[in-house]
């Protein structure tokens, strides 16, 4: 087809040749590859995530699979959401492995497990699995197993609940010099890197976070020379724990307590404004407790507040 122009002349058309062949083709596998890719990180992403529906089978499955520790905390998770669901009405086909993993050298485990066992406070195998707990060498264990024998009507936990409220004291594991140390006021997670020792032979040993918080205090600075036993530093708990000790020692909290939760009343550090509500509520529900024993009759732990 011919096109008159401007000046009268004619002239065809240009004619734009179609896609080469080998072009196509050149492009296919980099579709392929990018199609792989995203189905991957999907799949990868949908078998980690702990939201995931499990079937029995595949808790049962997961639970034994201890060379990948999140998929047993999965399916701990689930036996969780199931307990508390059906009010400790299910899942007894796994309480013997969750005793096993209980008494597991994995932290992680005896953590997840030692909160899960709350969920059901009609079993006595949990209730005897949490008192072994609160004699475990990680705090957090031991605080979960505390606030999981609340549950049961136990308060052998009490301590344990007690020194979520005050700070945390973190000694030097050996003896050496202080090498570094993070600041004052830093938030930390359970295994956060907290300071450095250099043994005598230039060893270098580190101190990780027990617990979630913020680092309180500094007693051992840089360049510091520390013993075996030497504290370093004072951590405060992170608000969920807070918020959990609260609520657990307004059910077995003693009058001798009051002192400590009022700081909370009062406000501490950077807590959000709940912890201050549930510490009010906390201080009155001991406070009523305890006027109530004194009323008839009862001897009162650590005092008597109607004085």
């Amino acid at each position: 087809m011919w096109v008159m122009m401007k000046e009268g002349n004619l002239v065809k058309p240009p004619v734009f040749p179609a896609p080469a062949t080998k072009r196509r083709r050149s492009s296919l596998p980099i579709l392929i590859l990018a199609v792989l890719f995203v189905s991957a990180t999907f799949l990868t992403w949908y078998y980690t995530w702990f939201g995931r529906d499990l079937s029995d089978q595949e808790i049962s499955k997961y639970l034994e699979d201890e060379k990948h520790p999140r998929h047993v905390q999965h399916a701990l998770l689930q036996i969780e959401q199931r307990l508390d669901q059906s009010g400790g009405q299910c899942c007894r086909q796994w309480y013997a492995k969750i005793q096993e993993l209980a008494a597991n050298p994995e932290t992680e485990f005896r953590m997840t497990t030692a909160w899960l066992m709350g969920y059901d406070n009609r079993s006595e195998q949990f209730h005897q699995s949490l008192l072994t707990l609160l004699n475990d060498k990680e705090p957090m264990v031991r605080r979960n197993a505390a606030l999981a024998l609340v549950r049961f009507n136990d308060s052998s936990g009490h301590a344990d609940l007690l020194t979520i409220l005050k700070p945390f004291p973190v000694t030097a594991p050996v003896p050496g010099v202080i090498t570094s140390t993070l600041n004052e006021g830093a938030q930390v997670s359970r295994g956060t890197l907290l300071a450095r020792i250099q043994e005598a032979n230039g060893t270098i040993t580190e101190i990780r976070s027990p617990i979630a918080g913020r680092i309180e205090g500094i007693t051992s600075p840089n360049a510091s020379k520390v013993e075996l036993g030497t504290p370093v530093l004072s951590l405060s708990s992170d608000a969920s724990n807070v918020w959990e000790a609260l609520r657990g020692l307004a059910l077995i909290g003693k009058p001798d307590d009051l002192s400590e939760i009022e700081r909370y009343v009062q406000g501490v550090g950077r807590l959000p404004e709940r912890i201050k509500q549930q510490a009010a509520l906390t201080a009155k529900a001991i406070q009523s407790r305890a006027t109530q024993q004194g009323q008839n009759g009862q001897a009162i732990p650590g005092g008597d507040l109607t004085q």
